[in-house]
């Protein structure tokens, strides 16, 4: 917190303080001014505000929400982690596809659920694959899968999905790959009978 000449709290600093680490972190993701909008789903007078501007205007607590929940962190941890702390945590150390399907993701979800859980996962959503992505958003709609089963559940599918083929190439690349070709043939077979 800073102080004043007069020894009172100065928000006005707090606030800028505020707004430049959020506009280091986004730097550091790699986003510009309307990728940053898109993520947060803040207006674009808002965010130049933020990320232009230096946080001239008090950021409202909605605002630092929206923010820390599009770079991944809590509010708690926006507000009082030091930068040294924030910034490795934005860099691409772990594999992300981010980019074009994220950013396809966020403009064509329209089915309120999905439209939510973008909101309160914007990390897991960065993990889809340009594949997943496409699959997510043609099951949108009040009769498809993410409304019968949830978009949590049917993306935790998707999740485990991932990690089993990651696990299918990594058992394929040992010895045990004969045992690996008769049990994956014996599961096929029983999902799809030869006639």
């Amino acid at each position: 917190m800073h102080f004043g000449t007069d020894g009172m709290a100065d928000p006005t600093a707090d606030n800028r303080e505020l707004a430049a680490k959020i506009a280091r972190l986004v730097q550091e993701r790699g986003w510009n001014m309307e990728e940053f909008a898109r993520a947060t789903r803040l207006n674009r007078h808002t965010v130049r505000t933020i990320l232009a501007e230096g946080g001239s205007r008090k950021l409202r607590n909605a605002t630092v929400g929206a923010c820390a929940r599009a770079l991944g962190v809590s509010v708690n941890e926006l507000r009082t982690l030091p930068l040294e702390r924030l910034l490795p945590r934005m860099s691409d150390s772990h594999p992300t596809h981010g980019g074009e399907a994220t950013r396809k993701l966020y403009d064509q979800a329209w089915q309120p659920e999905l439209v939510a859980w973008l909101e309160r996962n914007p990390e897991r959503a960065r993990q889809l694959t340009p594949e997943e992505v496409d699959e997510v958003l043609t099951l949108q709609g009040p009769e498809g899968p993410l409304a019968a089963y949830g978009v949590d559940t049917f993306v935790g599918r998707l999740e485990r999905r991932r990690r089993l083929v990651r696990q299918v190439v990594a058992v394929a690349a040992t010895e045990f790959l004969d045992l690996l070709e008769q049990l994956v043939g014996l599961l096929h077979d029983k999902i799809q009978p030869s006639h």
